[in-house]
């Protein structure tokens, strides 16, 4: 029990450790599993690989739960196509690469070679989730790599299976069409499971708000579960149906995040610590060359090929795909993939374990606290204060009917400098309060929003979604918008349509100024 509560504090001092240092968490809590472990202080012996994979798998789901949750439809849509064939043809491109160099150069026999090579083509969602999210990036970077990590564990659970079975490996065409078929089921279970979800969630009311980050949990991991005895990928299966979710309008959405959050945390602490139980140090020592020399030709040579091949018929500036080429992070995924060939007994499993573990290792002291320092470099970093979508969250008031919404008003919204009463809000909603300078008060028709400032709107059932969406518009287009498009250009029709449209326009500024010139003149009066 004592050493279980110290391992959490040291858990704990770990999550601040690599928040402030930019190294991904999983080498502090692989370190702790290293201390814990054979060769360390407590000497703890354990050398249950089917245990650490399942428990592995198991975390695995969590983390890429969490993943989904925080990942918004918006930005990775446009990145979909462009992470499906990264995620395939790159995948292929990177285990021909990397099995060649550990043949030829580490004299692996081109069965380990295949593994080793399958293993760490797959990118880690813990750590890019945990990087990247730290990194301002445009969302057309992130969106990518985020949903690669999404998506490659799947055809790459799938080769590893393959080169780690006895007897001869199948057709390279037979393993393809297996990994469109894993693919396709998973990809259409995880949206339905997500869909479905999202739509009860809406429309029960639970009798606990403590419940909803609990069926959120449970919606996705039951996902995987589908995905996986349909035999299609419940990693993918997983992700998309928590992507679902996470994007529909859930009730107390801040406490599910909060709940996925943490749980996240947790899985990626108990994995990695076990994961560190499970190797013996002083065996690393024979693999440590061979690793490093496997991981400079993934790193140098095959991420970078993976990337600029696939991602040729999108047009991507050489500067991105660079940039992405550097953030191929692994972490957990790999080395958990690592012990399926030892779980099948096939010879020279152990060694492969070694390698992979020592290649995630070093690498990633290099990778990660260097990813921010590239995109500088590159100049395709941004200010992550600059932001222009307004953060809108919402909490059911079931007994009334309504709901409440916190709208923060980020650095370059438009709403900055309009007044309450140019928000036009939908009868049966309303702004109650504003939040300026930790200072809250009631506004008035003619209160002028500024950057910072969080409402609290309170709308009925029926016009929630018409009030969120007015919101939007007026973030994106200012005041005028509606009659200006959200992108601020004025909407225009042709010939004699013109005149009335204008005309419309103006009687419209007008009635709306003599109403505030009527509310500001009731408040004098009311003061006299």
């Amino acid at each position: 029990m004592l050493v279980c509560s110290v391992v959490l504090l040291v858990a704990v001092a770990a999550v601040r450790i690599s928040s402030r240092s930019g190294l991904p968490s999983l080498l502090l809590y692989l370190g702790i599993g290293i201390a814990m472990g054979q060769d360390g202080f407590f000497d703890v012996k354990f050398d249950n690989a089917e245990l650490t994979q399942v428990i592995g798998y198991a975390a695995l789901v969590v983390i890429l739960a969490e993943g989904g949750l925080g990942t918004k439809w918006k930005e990775v849509k446009p990145a979909l196509p462009a992470a499906a064939v990264l995620s395939t043809v790159g995948v292929g491109i990177s285990v021909g690469v990397t099995a060649s160099a550990a043949h030829y150069l580490v004299g692996l026999d081109w069965r380990q070679a295949l593994i080793i090579g399958a293993v760490v083509s797959s990118t880690d969602a813990a750590a890019v989730f945990s990087v990247l999210r730290r990194v301002p990036l445009p969302s057309r970077i992130t969106g990518v790599l985020e949903a690669e990590s999404g998506f490659n564990d799947a055809p790459v659970v799938i080769l590893v299976v393959a080169f780690s079975t006895a007897g001869p490996v199948d057709h390279w065409y037979v393993l393809v069409g297996e990994i469109a078929l894993e693919l396709a089921i998973g990809a259409a279970i995880g949206l339905g499971v997500g869909w479905l979800g999202s739509l009860g969630l809406r429309h029960v009311a639970l009798p606990a708000s403590g419940l909803y980050p609990i069926a959120v949990m449970a919606i996705a991991v039951s996902a995987y579960a589908a995905g996986a005895m349909a035999h299609g990928s419940g990693f993918l299966a997983v992700y998309l149906a928590a992507m679902v979710l996470g994007n529909s309008k859930l009730p107390h959405w801040p406490a599910t995040r909060g709940f996925a959050d943490g749980l996240g945390w947790i899985a990626q602490i108990g994995m990695f610590v076990l994961l560190g139980l499970l190797v013996t140090p002083h065996d690393l020592l024979d693999d440590f060359w061979p690793a490093v020399v496997v991981g400079l030709v993934l790193t140098a040579v095959a991420r970078p090929l993976s990337v600029f091949i696939s991602l040729a018929p999108f047009r991507l500036p050489r500067r991105e795909k660079a940039l992405m080429s550097w953030a191929g992070l692994r972490g957990a995924v790999p080395i958990i993939l690592a012990t399926i060939p030892m779980v099948s007994g096939i010879e020279g499993s152990t060694r492969v374990f070694n390698i992979v573990f020592v290649l995630v290792i070093v690498y990633t002291l290099i990778q990660g606290p260097t990813l921010p320092w590239l995109a500088k470099a590159l100049k395709i970093s941004e200010d992550p204060s600059e932001t222009a979508d307004l953060g809108i969250e919402s909490a059911p008031l079931e007994r009334l009917r309504g709901h409440l919404l916190s709208v923060a008003v980020p650095g370059r919204s438009k709403m900055h400098g309009v007044e309450v009463a140019e928000l036009r809000l939908p009868a049966g909603s309303a702004v109650t309060l504003v939040v300026r300078d930790e200072k809250s008060f009631v506004p008035a028709p003619s209160t002028v929003l500024r950057r910072g400032d969080e409402l609290l709107v309170v709308a009925t059932d029926p016009v929630r979604d018409a009030t969120e969406a007015r919101l939007r518009a007026v973030g994106e287009g200012g005041k005028l918008a509606g009659w200006l498009g959200t992108d601020g250009v004025v909407r225009r029709t042709s010939g004699s349509g013109d005149v009335p449209h204008i005309a419309k326009l103006a009687k419209r500024l007008g009635r709306s100024g003599d109403d505030r010139r009527g509310e500001r003149a009731g408040d004098r009066r009311s003061h006299r």
